[in-house]
C-alpha cells in the first residue's frame, strides 16, 4: 500500500494549513492565529521539516510527520522526529511506517546514520511500529518544565 502513498513535503503556508485537523489533534497547545508562523518559521530557522498524507478525498491530511537534523556531541548529525500521527480514521494502512521510512530515505540522501525519537510510556501500539521499523528503546527522555 505505501508504494501508492502521495507523501508532501509542506513548504508553502497553504500546505501547513491544509495539515491543521491533524497538527491540532495531536499538539492541542498550537495557536491557532500563529501555528503556520511558527512552523514557517521552523523551517526556514531549524533545518524543520512537515510531510503528510492526503486523506482518501483529499480534503486535508490524514497524518503528518515533523522532524529535523540536529548535530549534538553524543551522535554527530542526526534526525530528531518530533511528531508522528495518523488520524484515528485513517489509522492501520501503512501511513506511519510510509512516514517513517520517508524521514529513513531522507537521513541516507544526507548522509545521516541515525534517526531518533521519543514515545510516551503507554503508546504501546507506537512502540510495536518503532521496533518493527528498526529502532531500538536506546534511553529514557527526561524533562523539567518551570513556570513562566
Amino acid at each position: 500500500m505505501a508504494n501508492d502513498m502521495n507523501l508532501i513535503e509542506a513548504t508553502t503556508r497553504a500546505q501547513i494549513a491544509y495539515c491543521k485537523n491533524v497538527l491540532f489533534d495531536f499538539r492541542t497547545n498550537l495557536d491557532e492565529s500563529t501555528y503556520i508562523d511558527l512552523v514557517m518559521n521552523m523551517i526556514k530557522d531549524e533545518r524543520f521539516k512537515l510531510v503528510y498524507i492526503l486523506a482518501d478525498d483529499g480534503s486535508k491530511a490524514a497524518a503528518f510527520i515533523g522532524y529535523r537534523v540536529l548535530h549534538t556531541l553524543r551522535t554527530g548529525w542526526m534526525i530528531y522526529v518530533d511528531d508522528l500521527y495518523s488520524d484515528p480514521t485513517h489509522r492501520g494502512r501503512g501511513y506511519a511506517a510510509a512516514l517513517l521510512n520517508y524521514v529513513d530515505q531522507d537521513a541516507k540522501k544526507q548522509g545521516i546514520i541515525s534517526v531518533h525519537l521519543d514515545s510516551g510510556y503507554m503508546l504501546h501500539t507506537a512502540h510495536r511500529l518503532y521496533l518493527n521499523q528498526g529502532y531500538v528503546l536506546a534511553c529514557n527522555h527526561f524533562a523539567k518544565t518551570f513556570n513562566r
